[in-house]
């Protein structure tokens, strides 16, 4: 067995690790969710199979939509269901507020604050890393908006770089959708954002919201979006005829290197694995040269 990472390429091991996670959608007492998916199952799928990477994240991010009603049994069984796997992981949980979550449940249950409207912030230093989540959600309504307020209070952050640069999370990713009506329920207001991570040192922003995988540039920064683990969206079907079927599920692995970030979407399916890149196998790679590496792993053999 190795008991470190072993450099086998140019890239050195990543710094930090982050699991990132989106769209639970738990319900009160948990019945389907319209009346078809299982969601306190699927996410107790997703979090065994993000434990069974091996990996201990620097973090545990969730992109929003944590509940789907905010009631406040609902907040209670997912930090019931979460909190565990933390711990074991050793990894804080970064809970990030979506449209369909109630501010005032998610602070007093997830976060122990008085339960009020005021938005859901914060920062963590990942020793060296920084992380701000910030709240996309407006109250009473599906789409997105950053305030005035939120974004002073950014750039005060941002005024200030941090080592290894910054990782924002939001719900409502600041990307197009090829999806038409997901475009009705977008972040609004894009370019006053922009301008607020303007020359910063964010290198990264997270999102959740469209249930389903993508990635894009925003103001020059990269945007990964997470699918649900509840449900995806099926794109198999033409634009305006997408709905959402009980498959796809997965999360993302965050990986933080010096000159860049790799997000790795990690599938939560049920299927049967080949075994050749045994811990054997691993073990005798290490133990020889870059040159015999080559040789062995690289060279054609016909």
């Amino acid at each position: 067995m190795v008991s470190a990472p072993v450099q086998f390429g140019q890239h050195p091991p990543a710094r930090r690790t982050i699991l990132h996670i989106s769209d639970t959608h738990l319900l009160a007492g948990n019945p389907p969710l319209g009346g078809r998916y299982d969601t306190a199952a699927n996410l107790r799928r997703a979090l065994a199979a993000a434990e069974a990477t091996g990996i201990h994240p620097d973090a545990i991010v969730f992109t929003g939509d944590l509940t789907d009603l905010g009631e406040p049994e609902a907040y209670r069984a997912l930090r019931e269901a979460v909190e565990p796997v933390a711990e074991r992981l050793g990894a804080p949980v970064v809970w990030v507020a979506g449209n369909h979550d109630e501010r005032p449940a998610l602070r007093s249950e997830l976060l122990g604050l008085p339960a009020t409207e005021q938005p859901v912030t914060g920062v963590w230093d990942l020793d060296g890393l920084r992380l701000i989540a910030l709240d996309s959600t407006v109250p009473g309504w599906h789409h997105g908006d950053l305030d005035t307020a939120q974004l002073e209070w950014l750039r005060g952050e941002l005024a200030t770089p941090a080592p290894l640069g910054t990782i924002l999370a939001l719900h409502h990713p600041p990307l197009p959708s090829h999806i038409p009506f997901f475009d009705i329920l977008e972040l609004r207001e894009q370019g006053r954002f922009a301008d607020a991570i303007a020359g910063s040192d964010v290198r990264a922003i997270l999102a959740g919201h469209l249930h389903h995988s993508t990635s894009g540039m925003f103001a020059g920064v990269p945007v990964s979006v997470a699918a649900a683990t509840c449900y995806t969206m099926n794109l198999a079907r033409p634009a305006t005829e997408v709905n959402g079927m009980d498959a796809g599920q997965s999360f993302h692995l965050v990986h933080v290197y010096d000159d860049t970030i790799t997000h790795a979407v990690v599938p939560v399916v049920e299927a049967s694995t080949a075994d050749f890149f045994s811990p054997e196998w691993t073990a005798h790679m290490a133990r020889l040269t870059p040159e015999q590496r080559l040789e062995e792993f690289s060279r054609k053999r016909r």
